[in-house]
């Protein structure tokens, strides 16, 4: 029996992870009065810490995951962590546009993890 830690470490890792990325991706909307330069390489600097996170996540998650199940669970991590993001740090209102495009996504992510159709 496979221990429940790559199981488990993938979804902690890549929640993490999308922290960092939803910052450096979008965290910058919150400065516009600041140097695009700058804030390119102030992302960089923390999409290297996402990185760091997001790696060991998918190589720990391989173990019982297959790369389409992670990218899914990825996909869906990021809309849960971008949602909060754009709420609570941005401001921004979501939609009930957005929760029935969420929801379209959700139900992908579970036609991936369903398993084979018609089987």
């Amino acid at each position: 029996m496979i221990p429940p830690w790559p199981y488990v470490a993938p979804v902690v890792l890549l929640a993490l992870s999308n922290l960092f990325m939803t910052f450096a991706w979008y965290g910058h909307l919150k400065h516009k009065g600041s140097a695009l330069w700058l804030v390119v390489m102030v992302s960089w600097a923390i999409a290297f810490f996402e990185y760091w996170l997001a790696v060991p996540a998918n190589r720990i998650g391989h173990q019982v995951y297959s790369a389409a199940e992670l990218k899914t669970m990825q996909e869906v991590i990021t809309l849960v962590v971008f949602a909060g993001f754009s709420v609570l740090y941005l401001g921004e209102n979501l939609t009930l546009n957005h929760a029935v495009g969420f929801g379209f996504i959700a139900l992908g992510a579970w036609f991936v993890f369903r398993g084979p159709l018609g089987g």
